[in-house]
């Protein structure tokens, strides 16, 4: 089907044509709109269906009509086969943010759409989204999914709790955690059927600080058939899921195999870990994460403070392994949101709140943060200082953005990381706290003097 439309208003002739072998494509959930340079064919707007037989003979036309970069607006997931086959076939393919690009008002249609970002990116005015190498999207996916069956499971152990309260069985209150070794072994012998807390209190591990009393009388409630139905039956999809996770964690591991080795773990050791013990914490994969993770990117990211191994899978899955297209480290914090914003008029700062954006590496970021409110380090130090002066949720912003600088320093260097320890930073904290006191004193005729321990301004 083909459509021509009088296209939008147009840029002074006088800019310079940038790519002049520029196309355009406003996809859609059925059909995709396409726009080449007029006189490139008879009708240079032509639509195509969204099967594959239809992608393929888009590409070819594109070929045909000397098009060699392409610009694409989208939203959801439709445009992810576009994206395949015309990047395999050639094609320099720009996925555009569709909140950037915007036609006339009041003349917004699919055929003006596609026009208007083939015009746009003839000037070279359109900037394209992150996106990662292949093998590292593969390692996304996973990762996501990974993601979505953790979701799914924590919905299973809110109802298993729920069921358990309803019960009047207490056994949160006692226990940390239902879901680890003496929660998973009572709930399944209250699901077998056993009532007695006496009993049910003997599956106690060694490490629970509460005693076998206290747990027997938190376990002491009213069993009705019908919480217990529900109870087993969360227990089944809660099993099922951690099933499903250990089946993606040797997806993952698999994938990682394949990656090739930036440096020689035999040759090259990793150091040791900061965290004691072998069994991995959380929701972490249950195999040798943080060598895979250091024998293909050269570094060790767990020596930095907050960050852990599932933290830094999460990030090489979204960012990949080449710093390359963020030019400096300004750069990579503003496309994860947490520089300060910059909306200056007539002079004035107006406000430098950070820019709203959906970025899983930037919620990884912050997540690694808020556990270094009891850290006792450098990192852990500024974290707590921020939240004194600004609260948590600033706190958070502030330290995310350390800790994505740190990161890319590491990224693009593949040098270590040290600590300089709380102390160094309550120091060097002081000294700058000094140095502005003295510049402060001198600008208002004054001089510090100090006197052992205690600090006097005198004229």
């Amino acid at each position: 089907m083909n459509k021509q439309e009088s296209a939008p208003n147009s840029f002074n002739t006088n800019l310079p044509l940038i790519n002049i072998n520029a196309a355009g494509i406003d996809i859609g959930a059925d059909r995709h709109w396409v726009s080449v340079p007029i006189g490139r064919d008879s009708e240079n707007v032509r639509s195509f269906a969204c099967f594959t037989a239809d992608l393929y003979a888009m590409a070819d036309w594109l070929h045909q009509c000397g098009v060699t970069t392409v610009a694409m607006e989208s939203t959801g997931v439709y445009w992810l086969p576009v994206y395949e086959v015309l990047e395999s076939s050639g094609l320099e393919v720009k996925l555009v943010n569709a909140h950037y690009v915007k036609t006339v008002p009041g003349r917004k249609t699919d055929v003006l759409d596609c026009q208007w970002l083939q015009q746009l990116h003839t000037y070279g005015l359109l900037a394209g989204s992150f996106r990662p190498e292949d093998q590292i999207c593969v390692l996304r996916s996973y990762i996501r999914q990974r993601d979505n069956l953790i979701k799914s499971t924590c919905v299973h152990v809110q109802r298993m709790q729920k069921a358990l309260t309803e019960m009047n069985v207490q056994l949160h209150r006692v226990i940390s955690d239902i879901t680890g070794t003496t929660g998973m072994a009572i709930i399944r012998e209250i699901v077998a059927g056993e009532r007695d807390p006496k009993k049910l209190a003997a599956f106690k591990d060694g490490r629970i600080k509460a005693s076998s009393s206290e747990i027997a009388s938190a376990l002491t409630g009213n069993y009705r058939p019908e919480l217990v139905f529900i109870l087993q039956q969360e227990l089944q999809l809660y099993e099922f899921y951690q099933q499903q996770i250990a089946t993606c964690d040797f997806q993952i591991e698999q994938c990682l195999i394949s990656f090739a080795d930036k440096v020689d773990v035999t040759k090259k050791t990793l150091p040791k870990p900061k965290r004691r013990g072998k069994k991995q914490p959380g929701n972490a994969p249950q195999f040798d994460l943080r060598t895979h993770l250091y024998r293909i990117s050269g570094v060790d990211f767990t020596q930095i403070n907050g960050f852990g191994g599932l933290t830094v899978l999460i990030l090489l899955s979204e960012l990949g392994l080449d710093p390359s297209r963020f030019p400096t480290v300004k750069h990579f914090t503003s496309w994860l949101g947490l520089c300060p914003g910059s909306r200056i008029t007539g002079g004035k700062v107006k406000s430098s709140k950070t820019r709203p954006v959906v970025n899983r590496a930037a919620n990884a970021f912050r997540m690694a943060a808020q556990t270094l409110c009891r850290s006792h380090s450098a990192l852990g130090a500024y974290y707590r200082r921020m939240q004194a002066r600004l609260g948590a949720p600033k706190a958070i912003t502030a330290a995310a953005h350390k800790l994505a600088r740190l990161f890319y320093r590491l990224w693009t260097s593949g040098g270590a990381y040290t600590d300089p320890g709380i102390d160094a930073y309550e120091q060097q904290y002081r000294e700058r706290t000094v140095k502005y006191l003295q510049k402060k004193a001198h600008s208002l005729g004054f001089n510090l003097v100090a006197q052992s321990t205690v600090t006097e301004c005198v004229s």
